[in-house]
């Protein structure tokens, strides 16, 4: 089984897009939304849900009215002012830390598991899908990400599917950390701005800490050619491929307005020809790769 994340530094770059049409060209795989905070995978690809769960990513504390004797100790102990006057717990301001249940003389309290989003498998036209939605005001989407990707690989094994594409998190959070922890490479997806080079170089440094090999697409690169070049000579001093730049075309737009995918839309196209070509170069650098670590 092969894992691949599709990553980038900050949001709007193109990352989904790009993992939906690469999906597209793979066929015959396994993917998995790890954007749990804003999932968007699903406009492009209409999975049909076949199971939903919820997910319990957190504890919360709750009261036995019966056992409580008001007598104000969690109130006076909660550094988050979760414990309102008349001594009730707010869940919105609760963090879960046991404080109050560790210390309530009666034990009126007690952590209890919440729902903090929904969990999907899924089925779309190139294979299962696996993606989740964290509940609004939510924490812990590093949690939910990791279970997403779990599913999605006992998924992959189960299926014998060869491939797993995970689209991950923007930014370089505990969720992108989720979401390529144990894979077998990295796409970053950039774009020719002086944002999208400085967080692409953030980025790379969370890959590089964890050994993963990175490549690099630049989306949009005909927009700001200067940057473009940049970005390239920025990649080529530190030993990171390029295998790709994909153009700005109205077509693009055309297909998203429509909530096609470019590749289906209009084969023929630039952007459709670079991302095959993008496809074909990432099957050439995953056996280059298992080549060296033979």
């Amino acid at each position: 089984m092969k894992k691949i994340t599709v990553i980038s530094g900050k949001g709007g770059t193109g990352k989904t897009t790009v993992a939906a049409n690469l999906a597209a060209l793979a066929g015959d795989l396994v993917l998995a939304d790890c954007d749990v905070d804003a999932p968007n995978m699903h406009l492009l690809l209409e999975p049909e849900v076949l199971e939903k769960e919820d997910y319990q990513g957190a504890k919360l504390a709750v009261k036995d009215n019966q056992k409580c004797i008001n007598c104000g100790l969690c109130e006076e102990l909660c550094n988050f002012g979760a414990i309102t006057s008349d001594f009730e717990v707010d869940e919105m301001k609760c963090e879960g830390c046991g404080l109050c249940v560790a210390k309530c003389p009666t034990d009126a309290l007690e952590l209890v598991l919440h729902k903090t989003g929904d969990l999907y498998h899924s089925k779309t036209e190139f294979g299962s899908m696996i993606h989740a939605k964290l509940g609004v005001g939510a924490e812990n989407s590093g949690k939910l990400v990791s279970r997403v990707k779990e599913d999605a690989e006992e998924v992959t094994k189960k299926e014998n599917k060869d491939l797993l594409l995970i689209d991950g998190s923007p930014g370089i959070g505990c969720p992108v950390i989720a979401s390529i922890n144990g894979v077998d490479s990295t796409l970053v997806v950039t774009e020719p701005t002086k944002s999208g080079l400085a967080d692409l170089k953030r980025v790379l440094e969370v890959v590089k800490h964890f050994n993963i090999p990175a490549m690099a697409v630049i989306n949009k690169y005909d927009l700001n050619q200067e940057l473009t070049l940049e970005i390239e000579e920025f990649c080529n001093q530190s030993n990171i491929s390029v295998i790709g730049k994909i153009p700005f075309d109205k077509v693009i737009v055309d297909a998203m307005q429509q909530g096609k995918l470019i590749v289906k839309y209009d084969k023929d196209s630039k952007p459709t020809l670079v991302l095959k070509e993008i496809w074909q170069n990432i099957q050439n650098k995953i056996k280059e790769w298992q080549k060296w670590k033979n």
